[in-house]
């Protein structure tokens, strides 16, 4: 029996209004591919996000 992975990844965005798409369990803090800002950080599991998400991808 092969399990599912437990992370999503999520489409989220940025002031700067750029959308991308981040692993929902990231290990390393996620930065806008246009401004830099920090738009998550890791936390030893689900990353804090400082931007609302704006769909779950399966």
């Amino acid at each position: 029996m092969i399990q599912e992975p437990k992370g999503k990844f999520v489409k989220i965005r940025c002031k700067c209004k750029n959308e991308q798409v981040v692993f929902g369990k990231a290990a390393t803090p996620v930065h806008c591919l246009v401004c830099g800002e920090v738009l998550g950080t890791p936390t030893g599991g689900k990353t804090k996000f400082t931007v609302h998400p704006l769909e779950i991808l399966k």
